[in-house]
């Protein structure tokens, strides 16, 4: 049985909702009866995903809605819940979902970890403070789902703002659920969602097929609901090519650079290459 939240006439925002995992987790959410909103960026796509959404609800276009949102910014967030109480009365689930991934190296471009930071990291913390406490008001079982990332764990080398905006989300959910779990009566947890490779608009990087390797945003969906429903807090996301006993070598090397005093990101340092292996060969 799915989470006490994901009830019929329950109501779910899920940002980054016009494509992607954040599509996907609407669909599951329309079908299961409740009355979902979508904010994005882009009439055409959020006008799109509308349609899609109301031939998988039961309550058809009456049971959904879309919202043109930058997440960046606090006072469109804040509409975001206005609009959202109008229509719907109040908000039983929300999913920090929106994310972008542009290039950048420790040196820049500025303006790429300016954009990053402000949706992947601001972006959560603005749905946080906007919409937990309205959440916490309605005395309902609710959820709290930020989408984080393995890069925000293990920070491999290629776009550190996208590490850092991604280990910013854990440390935020993480303090998050620590808060809610002692407010007195509260109802709401929250809970960090870890793909693993998803074949999205943000990974395809040109590719029109899904490899072999990647989940499909449908099958991340399906095994985030099921671990929601066992009680996980982090919903580690296997995929076609990395089982989850993978990830945990890679991480618990990856702690163990600050325990063995290894240098930083040793995993990729050409003198521990050997060393790793073995470390994860028995996994």
């Amino acid at each position: 049985m799915p989470h006490a939240a994901m009830s019929s006439n329950h109501v779910a925002v899920i940002t980054g909702g016009a494509s992607g995992i954040g599509l996907a987790a609407a669909k599951r959410f329309a079908q299961l009866g409740m009355k979902v909103c979508i904010a994005d960026l882009g009439a055409d796509r959020l006008k799109e995903a509308a349609t899609k959404l109301a031939s998988a609800a039961p309550g058809g276009a009456d049971s959904i809605m879309t919202a043109t949102v930058d997440v960046s910014r606090f006072d469109e967030v804040a509409g975001l819940e206005a609009m959202v109480q109008k229509r719907f009365g109040g908000t039983d689930i929300l999913m920090n979902n929106a994310g972008i991934g542009p290039d950048s190296t420790s040196f820049g471009p500025l303006e790429n970890w300016q954009r990053i930071l402000a949706v992947n990291l601001w972006g959560v913390i603005h749905g946080t403070q906007v919409f937990a406490p309205h959440m916490i008001e309605r005395g309902r079982p609710g959820l709290i789902i930020n989408t984080g990332s393995k890069q925000g764990i293990t920070t491999p080398p290629g776009n550190p703002a996208y590490n850092v905006s991604k280990a910013g989300v854990k440390a935020l959910t993480e303090a998050l659920q620590h808060e809610l779990r002692n407010i007195d009566g509260c109802r709401i947890s929250a809970h960090l969602m870890i793909p693993g490779h998803v074949f999205t608009g943000l990974t395809s990087r040109g590719r029109t097929e899904k490899p072999a390797g990647a989940w499909t945003p449908e099958q991340t969906v399906d095994f985030m609901i099921t671990r929601i429903d066992a009680g996980d807090f982090y919903i580690l996301c296997p995929d076609n090519d990395v089982p989850r006993q993978l990830d945990e070598r890679r991480m618990l090397w990856a702690a163990g650079d600050i325990i063995e005093n290894r240098p930083a990101l040793s995993r990729w340092h050409p003198d521990y290459a050997e060393a790793f292996a073995k470390f994860v060969k028995g996994y």
